[in-house]
């Protein structure tokens, strides 16, 4: 299973970016995903998870109101649309799948529920 982002970049504050990220090898219909990020000396840190059809979210209190986690099953393609960034949200973003779950459950704000992640893509926000 691989796990491929991309949509980030160089954004200037109040700015917005869409991340995607496509997974081959298997399908994710099945697997709750997530997003987290890890910023500069920082550890990895959650931003959001997702249901197995887009019917429930988790989000951090810090991304609450600007950032939206959306699924396309059909693309085994997940999205973070970011919007109104600030500085404090550089970082590399990384996705996340857990081949064993596809209901959300508190434990999907930690990292080990996870199976695979992928290689990550650095958002900068500049003030």
């Amino acid at each position: 299973v691989q796990l491929q982002a991309s949509g980030g970049g160089l954004v200037q504050a109040g700015g917005s970016l869409r991340l995607s990220c496509a997974a081959s090898g298997r399908t994710i219909s099945s697997c709750v995903m997530a997003w987290f990020r890890r910023a500069p000396g920082k550890e990895r840190e959650f931003v959001s998870a997702i249901s197995w059809n887009g019917g429930s979210t988790y989000g951090a209190d810090s991304v609450k109101g600007r950032f939206t986690f959306s699924r396309d099953n059909a693309k085994n393609t997940v999205y973070l649309q970011m919007n109104s960034l600030a500085p404090e949200d550089t970082a590399v973003y990384y996705c996340a799948l857990d081949q064993d779950r596809d209901v959300l459950a508190p434990s999907h704000r930690r990292t080990w529920p996870y199976d695979y992640w992928g290689q990550g893509t650095l958002v900068t926000v500049s003030s």
